[in-house]
């Protein structure tokens, strides 16, 4: 039995990372492993991992669709891996995960055999002599003054006594000077001169001191001396080092897939922060409608109210904290103000969601390029995150944004509000199809994601047919599963029956991902069918002229007078789309016992 503890976070935070939580969950148990399960979302985090259930883990998984905090998690075998991936893959990620425990625990023993016969052949004589190098890692909670002036005292120290040293700041601002896997295999020893929390993972097999930066600050003399004076690693430790050096590699390369797909994943973590300020202030625009569709001009009233909540509020942030968030996950801290201000600069200009996101990228671009590349003494290094970066970031991304970016973006974002307002007939038909079955295809994954940020951005300029086709869209795939689990019961296993009933409470919540579990069991078949239906709700959505004010709420949004509209047609879309899913899996699934279950 293993023990082991996951954190599951997708972008909203609802249903890809629930399904997820509760995948491992029962795959672990009917292994007979203990896990906890930490979520994490736009809605915050739910069952937070403690320290003693970290402490006690063997293996950490990460299904993260966004970007997750690792630093309680040093020193632990570490999976990363996808919510989608853990859902229809249970089995498989928690296989890969306790493979890693295995390969670290099993690391030290042949080689600790292999070294015990000639007990004489002692590593510390060789130690000794070593390379003479050195190298440290100094951090402080603000990364400013007491980095960077414990660094030059390790410095100072190590070469009064005939020694080299390379330290690495961890800062505000990213870390600089940064240690490479041939200095840390190289070095003799490791100093660690923290007091914040420092990933010690790649050190394995090495001499490591752990003190303040304080003391490093103080007596650097005595750390260098206090590190060089440890005991030499266990003679299995070699091994132990070259599986962390390979495990670096292999990061490494991870790093560079993640880059790769870098741009999607700094969108989605800007949609994920945008999400609550669209769905708070898409709901209260709707029910300032309750009181009718105009009641909010009267001053003074509650529609009045509720709609400078939602509307002059809510939605004047919504672009903003996208750019903000994006430049964020691009550049950290020091991306946060100038993506904001030219988030802000977008929405003032009319360049919408479009201009936002654009915004992000060059703010978090610009910003993490000043960190990288400017170079000041270390008594003013503190000044870059809160004084140089954001200025010349801003300054950049203002003038840009104003005198170059902002307006062809604003044209274009003004030209394509008036097409989609515009549009009927055979060109609405078309959009709606294309984005139904956008809807459907992965069933929260990025392309579902896409379409969704698509319709969600396009509220800001009071364009509301595509929310209304992407929500309709939807809701159909479980819906018809549901259905169909019904009326066709014998093209499904007595769970998938069972299952049918919680999907259709999904569907009509606007959780699409509810169809995800049938989808993985029989996805050539299942796919294609909820992708014609969604088009078509999609489709007749767009035709029928559809509106949506609030981004999310499914069926339990239509009970708010004017937030749909019309809101009969808009019904039967959801049904049509509905039963032509259904049709479709009733013509083309094949029976229960003979559809191969996935593995």
């Amino acid at each position: 039995m293993a023990r082991l503890v996951a954190v599951t976070a997708c972008p909203t935070g609802i249903a890809h990372t629930v399904m997820a939580a509760e995948a491992l969950r029962r795959t672990a148990a009917l292994r007979g492993h203990v896990i906890d399960v930490e979520t994490q979302g736009a809605e915050g985090t739910g069952s937070r991992l403690g320290d003693a259930a970290i402490g006690a883990a063997d293996a950490v998984i990460l299904a993260a669709d966004i970007a997750v905090d690792e630093s309680r998690f040093t020193g632990k075998p570490v999976l990363r891996t996808t919510t989608a991936r853990a859902i229809r893959e249970t089995g498989r990620v928690l296989d890969e995960a306790l493979a890693g425990v295995t390969t670290a625990a099993a690391a030290p023993g042949p080689a600790a055999r292999v070294a015990a016969p000639p007990p004489t052949s002692a590593p510390a004589p060789a130690a000794a002599k070593g390379s003479g190098l050195l190298v440290a890692i100094t951090a402080c909670p603000t990364g400013i003054a007491h980095t960077f002036m414990a660094a030059e005292a390790l410095k100072r120290a190590a070469e009064a006594k005939g020694l080299r040293i390379k330290v690495e700041t961890q800062g505000s601002v990213g870390a600089k000077n940064a240690l490479t896997p041939e200095e840390i295999a190289e070095a003799d020893a490791v100093i660690i001169g923290a007091d914040t929390h420092v990933a010690t993972d790649r050190f394995t097999g090495k001499r490591l001191l752990k003190t303040s930066v304080g003391e490093a600050l103080k007596h650097p003399g005595r750390v260098v001396d206090e590190a060089l004076a440890l005991p030499p690693p266990p003679a299995g430790s070699g091994g132990a080092a070259a599986a962390g050096y390979g495990d670096a590699i292999a990061q490494a390369k991870a790093r560079q897939k993640e880059g790769q797909a870098g741009p999607y994943k700094h969108l989605l973590t800007g949609v994920s922060f945008m999400l609550p300020f669209v769905v708070a202030g898409g709901l209260i625009i709707a029910l300032s409608f309750v009181f009718g569709i105009e009641a909010f001009k009267e001053p003074g009233t509650l529609p009045a109210a509720l709609m400078q909540i939602g509307g002059e509020a809510a939605f004047a942030l919504m672009v903003p904290v996208l750019a903000g968030y994006i430049a964020y996950s691009i550049a950290d801290r020091p991306g946060l103000a100038p993506g904001f201000i030219g988030g802000m600069l977008a929405a003032k200009i009319g360049a919408g969601f479009l201009g936002g996101i654009v915004a992000g990228f060059l703010a978090g671009y610009v910003a993490r390029w000043l960190r990288d590349n400017i170079n000041l003494p270390a008594t003013l290094e503190g000044l870059k995150p809160v004084l140089v970066i954001p200025l010349l970031a801003t300054l950049v991304v203002g003038l840009m944004m104003i005198y170059v970016i902002g307006t062809p973006v604003a044209a274009i974002m003004a030209g394509l509000t008036a097409f989609l307002q515009g549009m009927t007939g055979a060109n609405a038909v078309a959009l709606g199809l294309l984005l139904g079955a956008m809807m459907a295809l992965d069933m929260g994954g990025p392309v579902n994601k896409a379409a969704y940020a698509f319709a969600v951005g396009l509220l800001a300029s009071n364009t509301f047919t595509p929310m209304a086709a992407v929500m309709a869209a939807g809701m159909t795939p479980p819906l018809g599963l549901a259905l169909a689990t019904v009326i066709a019961r014998n093209r499904f296993t007595v769970q998938e029956q069972e299952a049918g009933k919680a999907a259709a409470v999904l569907g009509l919540a606007f959780i699409t991902e509810g169809a995800i579990p049938f989808a993985a069991r029989d996805p050539l078949r299942v796919i294609p069918c909820l992708m014609v239906g969604s088009a078509v709700a999609g489709a007749l959505s767009m035709w029928f002229g559809c509106t949506l004010r609030a981004p999310h709420g499914g069926a339990f949004v239509l009970a708010i007078p004017n937030a749909v509209a019309p809101l009969g047609f808009y019904v039967m879309a959801i049904l049509a789309g509905t039963i032509v899913t259904t049709l479709a899996l009733v013509v083309v699934k094949r029976p229960a016992d003979a559809v191969a279950p996935a593995g």
